[in-house]
């Protein structure tokens, strides 16, 4: 079947719980499995094999492509556009959930210092928010390009055995019980590929998700945005602005390099996103708005766009899962775009390695649905409230905007739980009424008894056990499971996720009650032979 093209444009200016989720019922000894596969893609008619196919070289597939490459699996990731295509016009935002991430992968200090750490936000006029409240090794929002984020994951990919084709088209695919069948199109003709299961992280136009048949439900929520990367003769009083006014809405990013990211709306002046768009048109947006355009020149890109608020109701069909944009796509306010296919990533890829591997049943990647899709509709419901608080017309509505604002600005505690919701450190995946409070929630990066912190540990992609030290000298040590002490006294042994969320946690204090539960939770989590 071939898939046919949707018109539905959208942009985004940034484009980010309790985590257990469905966890496999028992131990994964009938998981298909599947060999890492090196194979090169047949010829034009002919069929290549691989364990995983990746349809889109995003953000979101390059972090799955290389966590199943560094897992030792075979993957193949096709993109439609060319390997030079510019992403100027992509996301510059990277929230700290997402570099806790990129941390477990060893790349966020490389990334932090190439970019610029925000530490405080100036919006609807005077209020200000501080991320330095936000408890994690990142608590700033760091302003990078999307391509630089593009590039570190490329490079990781490719290091790790990845297979990367730029200048592929995927045409349709077939499905059935042990695999999927895709065909695409490259400068050397039509090909196939087989592989165990199929991605789709290819974007709010997703092919994947058209063959798949999958409607895509939502609207447009906001028309004639323009964004555009320029100079300034003068710098802004604070590196992140936004603010609204009843005849404009505009915001103002420092790159850190001499550009910035300047975004605009007039509610009065709706063009389609054809109609063309000068450096005139930004200039008085942003000084209706801001009350200066601070000399801007020299726009290095502009366009005009329009945002949805839409979301698929499956992400997995079969052998067949869609993640980031072809999966939901969001209003530009918070920045969440990039950040939240960055997580879905995170969050599929572990489980997909378990199941290939053996390790785990079919079952866990149910897990992948129940934990992200309700994370993806609160998104949407975040940014979307965002999005409908800057474009207030009224006088009075926005007087109580900004006193809102205010408020949470000055009390600490609502600060971080705001902060944490965009930033996605207060994310957390359901976890069973009878599981322990910590099990599901995001473990922090806390220091080791032997001064390893834990998001190091978590870089070998595999689940870390911390137990006082007494216990953990009693673990047999293992290829799945890596065992910590805790720095202090803490009596509680936790199981951490290769996503870096705690799948298990006790306090039990008998031993041989504690040593059954580690041995259940190791059995159900990682299949793996237990100690104790």
């Amino acid at each position: 079947m071939r898939a046919t093209h949707r018109k539905s444009g959208t942009t985004d200016l940034s484009n980010p719980g309790h985590a257990s989720g469905a966890a496999p019922s028992s131990a994964p000894s009938s998981a298909p499995s599947t060999s890492p596969s090196t194979e090169p893609a047949a010829g034009p008619g002919g069929a290549g094999r691989t364990d995983v196919l990746v349809i889109g070289a995003g953000p979101t597939g390059l972090l799955l492509a290389g966590d199943l490459a560094e897992s030792g699996l075979g993957v193949t990731l096709l993109e439609r556009r060319a390997e030079s295509t510019s992403n100027l016009s992509r996301a510059l935002v990277v929230h700290a959930r997402t570099l806790e991430q990129l941390d477990n992968r060893g790349l966020a200090d490389e990334l932090v210092a190439g970019g610029h750490p925000l530490t405080r936000m100036q919006i609807f006029g005077n209020v200000t928010l501080h991320p330095t409240r936000l408890r994690s090794r990142f608590p700033f929002v760091l302003v990078t390009p999307q391509f630089e984020v593009e590039r570190l994951l490329a490079r990781r990919a490719r290091e790790a055995g990845a297979v990367i084709r730029y200048g592929s088209e995927l045409l349709g695919f077939d499905q059935d019980a042990e695999g999927v069948t895709a065909r695409f199109q490259d400068a050397d003709g039509t090909r196939s590929e087989r592989a165990a299961y199929l991605v789709g992280t290819d974007g709010v136009r997703s092919t994947v998700r058209e063959t798949l048949g999958l409607p895509f439900p939502g609207r447009s929520v906001i028309r004639s945005l323009i964004l555009a990367d320029v100079r300034l003769e003068r710098a802004p009083a604070a590196p992140f602005l936004m603010n609204s006014t009843a005849d404009a809405t505009a915001l103002i990013g420092t790159f850190g390099d001499g550009w910035y990211r300047v975004a605009g709306w007039n509610p009065r002046r709706q063009a389609a996103d054809t109609a063309p768009v000068g450096l005139d048109e930004i200039r008085e947006l942003t000084r209706l708005a801001l009350g200066t355009d601070y000399g801007m020149h020299d726009a290095r890109w502009i366009s005009r766009f329009h945002s949805d608020e839409r979301q698929v109701p499956d992400y997995r069909v079969g052998r067949v899962f869609l993640a980031g944009d072809a999966a939901h796509v969001h209003s530009p306010a918070g920045g969440q775009g990039m950040n939240t296919g960055l997580q879905d990533a995170a969050n599929l890829s572990w489980k997909l390695a378990a199941v290939l591997q053996g390790r785990a049943p079919d079952a866990l990647l149910d897990s992948y649905h129940a934990e992200r899709h309700p994370v993806g509709r609160m998104v949407l419901r975040s940014s979307g409230s965002l999005l409908r608080l800057a474009l207030l017309h009224s006088p009075a509505r926005r007087a109580l905007r900004t006193a809102g604002a205010q408020l949470i600005s000055r009390f600490p505690p609502l600060s971080r739980r705001a902060l944490g919701t965009v930033s996605g450190i207060g994310i957390a995946y359901p976890a069973g009424r009878s599981a322990h409070p910590l099990a599901g929630r995001r473990a922090p990066d806390i220091r080791l008894a032997d001064s390893t912190r834990l998001y190091e540990l978590l870089r070998h992609g595999r689940f870390v056990l911390i137990t006082p030290a007494a216990e953990t000298a009693t673990q047999r040590p293992n290829d799945r499971v890596a065992h910590a002490s805790w720095a202090g006294d803490r009596r509680t042994a936790v199981l951490v996720r290769p996503d870096g969320y705690i799948a298990w946690a006790d306090d039990t204090r008998d031993p041989r009650a504690r040593a059954a539960a580690l041995r259940s939770a190791l059995d159900r989590w990682t299949g793996s032979p237990t100690g104790g």
